[in-house]
This record gives C-alpha cells, sequence and structure tokens, in this order.
C-alpha cells in the first residue's frame, strides 16, 4: 500500500470513528419513504381527477356538438356554461392544490407565530375566492357580443380563451404576491413579538 493510499484510509478511518449513531435513523428512514410513497399516491390522484375532468369535458362537447355539411355547430351560450364551469373548477381545484404545496414555506415563515401564521393563510384563501368569483362574474354572458353568431364562432373562442387564460395569470400573480409578502409578514411579527417580550423586562429595569 503507497504512503497515498495509507492517508487516505488513515482519514477515512478517523471520519467513520467521529460519526455518533443516531438512534432514530430507521425512523426516518421510515418517514422518508412514507412522504414518499404519499406524494406518488398525490400525484396519482391529480392525474386521475385531471383525466376525469378533461374526459367530461370532451364527453359533453362531443354531446352538444352538431354536425352539419361537415363544419362542427354549437349554440354560443353552451360554450359559455362551458367556459364558466371550467373557470369555477380551477378556481377550487388549482388553489388548494397550490396551498398544498405550500404549506411547509408557510410554517416555516410564521414558525414564531403559528396561531397567526393560520389565520393569515384563510383570510388569504377568502380573498382568493372573492376574487375568482368576482372575475368570473364580471367575465360571464348573457347574450351574444358583437361578432357572436348564433353558432360559436372564432371571435367567441377568443373571447373564452381570454377568460380561461385572465383566471390562471390572476391565480399565478397572486400566488407570486404572496410568496413574496410572506417572509415579510413572518419578519415584522417576529420582530413586534420580541419588542413585546423585552417591553417587560425594560420596565423593570
Amino acid at each position: 500500500m503507497s504512503d497515498l493510499e495509507q492517508r487516505l484510509a488513515g482519514a477515512l478511518r478517523l471520519s467513520v470513528e467521529d460519526l455518533d449513531e443516531s438512534s432514530d435513523l430507521f425512523a426516518r428512514v421510515e418517514l422518508s419513504i412514507d412522504d414518499d410513497r404519499r406524494v406518488r399516491h398525490q400525484h396519482r390522484a391529480l392525474i386521475g381527477v385531471a383525466t376525469c375532468i378533461i374526459g367530461a369535458i370532451v364527453s359533453v362537447t362531443i354531446a352538444v356538438t352538431d354536425v352539419h355539411e361537415g363544419e362542427l355547430l354549437m349554440d354560443w351560450w353552451i360554450l359559455e356554461l362551458i367556459t364558466t364551469a371550467v373557470l369555477v373548477g380551477v378556481a377550487f381545484w388549482l388553489g388548494p392544490l397550490i396551498k398544498r404545496f405550500g404549506r411547509s414555506y408557510a410554517a416555516d415563515v410564521f414558525r414564531a407565530n403559528p396561531r397567526t401564521g393560520k389565520s393569515f393563510i384563510m383570510l388569504t384563501d377568502v380573498a382568493y375566492y372573492l376574487i375568482f368569483f368576482s372575475y368570473i362574474l364580471f367575465t360571464v354572458t348573457f347574450a351574444p357580443r358583437d361578432g357572436w353568431q348564433d353558432a360559436v364562432n372564432a371571435a367567441q373562442l377568443q373571447h373564452e380563451t381570454g377568460r380561461v387564460a385572465g383566471i390562471l395569470l390572476i391565480i399565478g400573480v397572486l400566488h407570486s404576491a404572496n410568496l413574496l409578502a410572506l417572509p415579510v409578514m413572518g419578519r415584522l411579527l417576529t420582530l413586534n413579538r420580541r419588542l413585546d417580550d423585552a417591553s417587560p423586562v425594560q420596565d423593570r429595569d
């Protein structure tokens, strides 16, 4: 064995001797496996739900679409109802989905004030849903717009596509703002709590 190999072997032996055995290593490995299994189950459930929703939309579209002289015809109000249902589904499905993956982030931000963090998240959820449904009500159409026809045409398709894109943009902007605001809120609450804890000590002095 060369001198270099002996030095490497000695260094590895010392590093092994310095390691402390972890009594909860097996439990942590089990928790990691359970978390991985739960994440895979959630992904499969999300894929299943998305597949069912897409299948339902396609089935309804096929059922209410007529074929006339080789062209697909659909009444304008049917597409309006389908788009509104899609918007409501996105609001109810995508919001909780983002919240589920952001719980650990919010818990880390509000670790010093867990009750305040829960209240803040609940209030923001209420605000989000109010914004979502306000957007849906503002954009719903009860009579054909200018350029529309009794059957669906390109102008209406462009309008409905813009509605879906709009709610996705609103969700993205709101959650991006929330990601930026949460650390600031958590920091301010932590500082206020430290000041409140320090005030009685200063008063005694």
